[in-house]
């Protein structure tokens, strides 16, 4: 097993997301028509009488799995940017993913950094964070995250400020990463430089006995792409865990 083949094994069949009877403005959808593009998730439109008007419906096999208003996306998603969380501007426990977006787990992503694209990776990001969020709020339990290189927990504001808030928690906090910089408070460091180190963004949360289990893993596939998925299924989150507390 490898972090690779934990990705691979992400193979859900490719999705829609259609957005009916809009009203928003043509730019918002051409967001999230960018957004979306050479991903496995199409995105339609459609008119429909006695439907509430610029909802989001996530379509498998034409059968609705989820739905969420449209300005849920463009508050959370569409209209933000990595520096709201670099920064510390936004808080992950102020991160509320739309339903669309969770039922999007177990779908493997392929996404671009900037200046390839500005919004592709920011998606990621922003399920990293909400995955921190549940840490924080549950307070207990283990939580694994790779920076490539640790150093990065330093330097951006927001990030420390997670991670410091983490470490004055019981939550189990363990960082990987190129051992550059070791952080000055309570977490356990795993530094090392191994090709799933250097190349690994994951985030795992797992609660010690209930609550939600939640993970994101992705592998940079080369400069400033990722390939990845994030799920909220306990026998795979479980299984990821035991995998980084083993291998890396």
């Amino acid at each position: 097993m490898s972090l690779k083949d934990v990705i691979e094994a992400a193979d859900r069949p490719d999705l829609t997301l259609a957005v009916i009877n809009r009203e928003a403005s043509q730019p918002l959808q051409s967001m999230l028509e960018e957004l979306f593009a050479d991903q496995p998730v199409s995105i339609e439109e459609h008119d429909r009488v006695d439907e509430a008007a610029d909802t989001v419906y996530l379509l498998e096999d034409d059968t609705v799995i989820a739905t969420s208003p449209l300005h849920e996306l463009s508050e959370s998603i569409l209209l933000g940017n990595s520096d709201l969380f670099i920064t510390g501007t936004r808080s992950p426990l102020e991160v509320d993913l739309p339903d669309v977006i969770v039922a999007l787990e177990n779908t493997r992503f392929r996404v671009r950094g900037y200046p390839d694209s500005s919004k592709e990776k920011f998606l990621l990001i922003t399920i990293s964070r909400y995955i921190e969020g549940i840490s924080l709020e549950r307070g207990d339990g283990t939580h694994r995250a790779s920076f490539q290189r640790l150093s990065r927990i330093e330097d951006e504001r927001g990030t420390r400020s997670v991670y410091r808030r983490l470490s004055e928690t019981s939550v189990a906090t363990h960082v990987y990463g190129v051992p550059d910089r070791v952080p000055q408070f309570d977490v356990t460091v795993h530094g090392g430089q191994s090709r799933e180190i250097c190349d690994s963004w994951f985030v795992v949360s797992v609660p010690d006995e209930t609550g939600t289990h939640a993970a994101l893993v992705a592998l940079e596939t080369g400069p400033r792409t990722w390939e990845g998925f994030w799920t909220f299924d306990p026998a795979t989150v479980t299984e990821l865990d035991a995998y980084i507390r083993r291998a890396l």
